[in-house]
């Protein structure tokens, strides 16, 4: 122990002088328990039991592990931020509340993989910008995807889904969905003949399609997939990525369920992956009892980057949609472009349907060259301005050739099997100046 010396130098005090303080201050002497120890003096633990006021009973290291939080923490409710909770478990005060909250009278958590405030929060900003019942976040949008299958198609069940669609999502219902006997029927997005059909052939449990799809951009028609689906107990799930809800709401069309890759344009900036559900609660649920088995959570960190990227998702999406308009409009009249896919250009196949469901048609705009594969990836490497990188969504423009970004290990007659072309290319608009977006692809163009 030390004190101030009359020089200002801390100074050794004596045993004696430490008690004749406490005495004068009529604070309890303190008790000093000592637990010799068996072997070597070095292995000696010393017990400091202090006084009261403000002072704990505990030794230095369990001092360490809850001192400043055990007896109360900082209020975080005046944050203007949502607070990133990084913890792995949740801790009751006593058995009464543990049974109140098993029996939902009392609002916690109990374990990190069945909720976080942080991510609860995000959920509830989605919840309400999509317009559902319910919502449920996880590590991925292939994680949703995934989770939301297993979850509501039972074994020998039915899905019918679209031609045009992510590959990791056609793989999985293709190549997985079959070995628990679950089968599927793939469509053209506008077949609603064949849909009907395959409601009536098949005890189907899902329809499952986005809109727009990718990398087409084909629109499907909500509601009458659902006027078809709903009397005969098939769940409508729509990927509502491509869209955003600020462009599109499912749910108000009547679809049961609507999931997104948060990793594109809710996180907006490329540095996070996420994915959500959103929508009827009896069917969420499922999807978050399942959820909680397999344990695809989002990292409290991944949430906080999601919340923050949703807080300027209409200012980016208003961006996005103006300047991917210009662009498909620029390539379209441009002779060496053989074809634009966008769903805000009358010459798509589902302008009209696009219209009736979007107030926006995206940031994404796919288009074909005039040219073979290496015509069009010299096209690709001559421009400047976008990252060549696979995703979408962000704030930086990207560029892609779906040939070689995401179906090169597949030949050109599966590619063709499947309608990707070797000239086709996946433009996701950033929020750049668009005057210096088209400067680059005219000077691109003008390389090939």
């Amino acid at each position: 122990k030390t004190r101030a010396g009359r020089d200002g130098f801390r100074t050794r005090t004596t045993r004696r002088e430490r008690m004749s303080a406490l005495s004068s201050k009529s604070i309890p002497r303190v008790a000093l328990v000592k637990t010799r120890a068996t072997a070597t003096k070095a292995r000696r633990v010393t017990t400091v039991t202090r006084a009261e006021g403000g002072a704990s009973p505990w030794g230095d290291s369990t001092q360490s592990i809850h001192n400043g939080e055990r007896s109360g923490r900082p209020r975080v409710s005046d944050s203007l931020t949502t607070p990133i909770v990084c913890t792995s478990t949740y801790h009751f005060k006593d058995t009464e509340e543990l049974i109140a909250y098993q029996e939902g009278r009392y609002g916690s958590f109990e374990y990190g993989r069945y909720g976080n405030p942080t991510t609860q929060a995000c959920e509830e900003k989605i919840r309400q910008l999509e317009g559902g019942e319910a919502a449920l976040l996880s590590a991925s949008g292939m994680c949703t995807a995934t989770t939301m299958l297993l979850a509501l198609v039972p074994a020998g069940g039915h899905i019918v889904t679209t031609t045009d669609c992510y590959r990791r999502t056609r793989q999985f219902i293709q190549t997985f969905l079959p070995k628990m006997g679950i089968s599927c029927t793939v469509l053209d997005p506008s077949d609603y003949d064949g849909l009907e059909k395959a409601l009536k052939e098949h005890e189907c449990s899902l329809y499952f399609s986005e809109s727009p799809t990718n990398p087409y951009l084909r629109c499907v028609d909500i509601e009458r997939i659902v006027s078809l689906c709903k009397p005969t107990g098939c769940l409508v799930c729509i990927d509502g990525t491509f869209a955003t809800p600020c462009n599109s709401r499912a749910l108000d069309f009547g679809a049961d369920l609507v999931i997104h890759s948060a990793s594109k344009f809710f996180g907006g900036h490329n540095d996070v992956l996420a994915g959500v559900i959103v929508g009827r609660k009896d069917a969420v649920d499922k999807v978050k009892q399942f959820h909680n088995i397999l344990g695809g959570v989002i990292d409290p960190h991944a949430a906080y980057l999601v919340l923050r990227g949703l807080k300027t998702l209409a200012l980016r999406i208003e961006r996005h949609n103006d300047s991917a308009m210009k662009i498909a409009k620029f390539l379209e009249a441009h002779p060496k472009i053989e074809r634009v896919h966008y769903p805000g250009l009358p010459s798509h196949p589902d302008h009209e349907i696009a219209k009736k469901y979007m107030k926006g048609f995206g940031g994404v705009v796919s288009f074909e060259v005039k040219g073979d594969l290496w015509q069009t990836a010299k096209f690709i490497d001559s421009c400047k301005l976008p990252y060549i990188a696979p995703s979408l969504g962000g704030v930086e423009s990207l560029i892609e050739q779906p040939t070689v970004v995401s179906y090169w290990d597949q030949g050109p007659e599966k590619r063709a099997e499947i309608g990707i072309k070797d000239n086709l290319v996946r433009y996701s608009t950033g929020i750049e100046d668009y005057a210096d977006i088209e400067a680059d692809m005219a000077q691109a163009l003008d390389c090939i």
